[in-house]
């Protein structure tokens, strides 16, 4: 498989790493980014938090809190200009405040539920954005979080480049103290980004993918084969304090993990808090911007004119 000026373009922003290197990784991977960033991680030349730092599409990620259900919805377009407009986050709102009416179970049912406040449906709703704003509008995914039992939902956007939910279970769900509690790990969620919400829940594909390329990284530095192994258990038992979100430092009180957070406010509160779980959405993760090359057309067309 060949790759393109483009791939190694998106290799670069999803990892950090140099020219040379990306394209060597995906000459080494085929032309895979998803293996070629795995290849650059076990050399020790990406940098694993920047994988998801960098966007590739336009639009708005908003959040929206109604009782017991919450939402994270992205809708994308082309350009940040338009992005910014207040007829495009005028239309995202409403297709979230859609979805937490609906509760619908994934984009193509939101897409087709009657848009509030218009004639027709989402799509058409977005359809018609498009001839407006003449770029194309896709309302391209959402997560939502219902509390299982009394509670809060706390949510958080950062310049609707990011939303995030977090679901807090308690038999004191207006208290003051929890609500901020629930704002300040939805603020958390955004800035760490965890991946499962404890160590329970870690698969072992990812431990298995995670001790592989501790292990490719140690041998590139000269480890001894014989102290790899060693080394990489060692990883793997911190491997919650990285990417499980009760076992992060809370980005507010570095001293103190979320659950030790949870845990002092509640006993503040004079009640139990459980943190049932949380979503997160960033702007354009996964999606290739398209990038102009007016070279490279020039180069195309000088070629087939021979």
């Amino acid at each position: 498989m060949s790759f393109t000026a483009s791939d190694v373009k998106q290799l670069r922003e999803m990892t950090g790493a140099g020219m040379m290197a990306c394209k060597e990784a995906l000459t080494a991977t085929n032309g895979s980014v998803d293996e070629a960033v795995d290849y650059l991680r076990k050399k020790g030349l990406a940098a694993a938090s920047k994988k998801q730092s960098r966007i590739a599409a336009e639009g708005v990620v908003t959040t929206v809190v109604e009782g017991n259900f919450g939402v994270v919805l992205e809708v994308n377009c082309e350009t940040d200009f338009v992005a910014k407009g207040d007829d495009f986050k005028g239309f995202a709102d409403k297709v979230a405040h859609n979805l937490v009416k609906n509760k619908v179970q994934d984009v193509e049912a939101l897409k087709n539920s009657k848009l509030e406040g218009a004639a027709g449906t989402v799509q058409e709703g977005a359809n018609e954005l498009t001839m407006k704003c003449g770029e194309k509008v896709d309302v391209r995914r959402f997560e939502t979080i219902a509390l299982n039992g009394n509670g809060f939902i706390g949510n958080y956007n950062h310049g609707g480049r990011i939303g995030t939910l977090v679901a807090l279970l308690t038999d004191k769900g207006s208290d003051a103290q929890v609500q901020e509690l629930a704002k300040d790990i939805a603020m958390h969620v955004a800035a760490a980004s965890p991946k499962f919400l404890d160590g329970s829940q870690i698969d072992e594909n990812f431990k298995k993918r995670e001790a592989e390329i501790y292990a490719a990284q140690l041998k590139e530095e000269g480890k001894p084969e014989n102290m790899i192994e060693k080394i990489v258990m060692g990883k793997l038992n911190k491997l919650a304090k990285e990417v499980c979100l009760l076992e992060q430092s809370f980005v507010k009180n570095p001293d103190v993990t979320i659950a030790q957070q949870v845990a002092n406010v509640a006993k503040a509160v004079g009640t139990t808090i459980t943190v049932q779980g949380f979503q997160k959405l960033g702007l354009g993760e996964g999606i290739e911007k398209k990038q102009d090359n007016l070279a490279e057309e020039v180069a195309k067309i000088t070629a087939g004119s021979h």
